[in-house]
């Protein structure tokens, strides 16, 4: 069985992945109760690792002390899983990263070619075309059908990774319903959204930053 993280993990990670939101938005995305996850952000505020603002934007953050601190835990977090199948749970997850990585270049230049239909000429896609579009939300289709049996691998891993396949699988089908803002609206839980934040909890969870990403 898939490890399950624990509640204060949960909560400083969920800040991580989504930067700067509401309690409500955490929950969200770590499948959890409002009230659990506004119970383990003051306990964090309590010790200095998140912290609340209000005012015209109000929400919950990390803290400088709280981000060493996520890292810390996510990185006893991994360490210390047994192996599944006889592999040590890092090597599953570093494979993982790996082939994400070989994907990534392609998402965005799927994502570029849905914002606009000529990069030479900076021509914007008005969506006018609809044969274009399909044809970008098949390739899109094909991307998600690469990615999904990586995520199967890391559920196996972490349970927290469950959120990810859910959520590209739901914002593809918008996307093909015709709502096209699940594409690439930033946000909300479109389809580079849940993308973009799957790609920063692998970077958080082996521990590499994203400015020396090339390296790894």
């Amino acid at each position: 069985m898939a490890h399950v993280s624990e509640p204060d993990l949960l909560a400083l990670h969920g800040l991580r992945l989504k930067g700067f939101a509401e309690a409500g938005v955490v929950a969200t995305l770590l499948r959890k109760s409002e009230e659990e996850v506004v119970a383990a952000l003051t306990q964090a505020s309590a010790s200095e690792l998140a912290l609340y603002r209000d005012g015209r934007m109000k929400g919950w953050g990390l803290t400088p002390v709280g981000r060493v601190e996520n890292e810390r835990l996510l990185a006893a977090e991994l360490g210390g899983l047994p192996p599944v199948d006889g592999v040590p749970a890092r090597s599953i997850v570093e494979s993982v990263y790996a082939r994400f990585l070989a994907l990534n270049g392609t998402m965005l230049a799927v994502c570029t070619r849905w914002q606009v239909k000529d990069a030479d000429a900076q021509v914007l896609n008005d969506d006018s075309d609809p044969d274009y579009d399909a044809a970008v939300i098949d390739e899109l289709a094909l991307l998600d059908q690469a990615v999904q049996p990586l995520l199967v691998e890391l559920v196996s891993v972490l349970d927290r990774f469950g959120v990810y396949p859910e959520g590209l699988t739901h914002a593809l089908e918008r996307v093909r319903a015709g709502d096209r803002q699940w594409f690439t609206k930033p946000i909300m839980e479109s389809y580079h959204t849940v993308w973009f934040e799957l790609h920063e909890d692998l970077l958080a969870t082996l521990g590499i930053d994203r400015a020396s990403e090339g390296a790894h």
